[in-house]
């Protein structure tokens, strides 16, 4: 296997957002691109995160998997700059690492057997769906986190609302129709874990608009797409009894 990017931070900024979510995960490379899917080790949040071949300026490879530590790729792709390239190969159990701006650093890194760890993207059916600047769901998110640990989302034709409430306090956003896109027929309630919430709202930051599915104390689904990025994040729901 061999890749190139020639502007590896968005490639970084996703793995350190991964990061915070899952320790190890296999990385997947094909004709058509990159691609990871990964579960945290609570068994609570999926991640899915794909780079299309057009993303690379060099790729050659059939088909490989590599399997990584993500605190030690995170600190190696932290030394890429603006102007820096990047280039990945594999050799036996290692994958090495060029980093090339000024002069070229060369990293290698131990290729993890992570065989069987890999779980299928369940196949889930959501009749809400609304999209928003991701801004302004980031900075709802934060609003509630200052008051509870878990977050209500309550959606109906009309508006669309974030809550919280905590033993004493809470917090409430709505949004209309108007502010943000609403795809509902019904009203629809469902809550989360902040604790996730906040790792995962770091992505808004590589994206415009944040698309955001659930259902009714159903999984909610978050999607940040770009011309030559996907990445999306799978949550369960938070029942009462926790």
């Amino acid at each position: 296997m061999l890749l190139k990017l020639d502007h590896p931070k968005l490639f970084s900024d996703i793995i350190g957002i991964i990061s915070d979510l899952v320790l190890e995960v296999k990385i997947k490379v094909n004709r058509e691109g990159m691609s990871i899917i990964a579960v945290d080790p609570a068994n609570v949040a999926m991640v899915v995160f794909s780079l299309p071949s057009q993303a690379f300026s060099q790729l050659e490879v059939e088909e490989e998997a590599v399997g990584v530590n993500l605190e030690n790729l995170k600190a190696v792709l932290r030394r890429c700059s603006s102007g820096s390239s990047l280039v990945m190969s594999t050799e036996e159990n290692l994958l090495k690492i060029e980093i090339i701006d000024k002069i070229k650093r060369e990293f290698t890194l131990t290729m993890l057997d992570l065989e069987g760890k890999e779980k299928p993207i369940p196949e889930l059916d959501f009749n809400t769906k609304i999209e928003m600047p991701g801004s302004d769901f980031a900075a709802a998110i934060e609003d509630c986190s200052i008051v509870a640990d878990s977050v209500g989302f309550l959606a109906n034709p009309e508006k669309f609302s974030i809550f919280a409430k905590g033993p004493l306090n809470s917090a409430n956003l709505t949004y209309s129709k108007e502010q943000v896109m609403i795809s509902t027929g019904t009203e629809v309630k469902s809550k989360y874990s902040l604790e996730y919430l906040q790792k995962m709202i770091k992505a808004t930051k590589l994206t415009d608009k944040t698309l955001i599915k659930f259902g009714a104390d159903y999984p909610l689904r978050m999607e940040f797409n770009a011309p030559l990025m996907s990445l999306s994040f799978i949550l369960a729901p938070r029942t009462d009894s926790e």
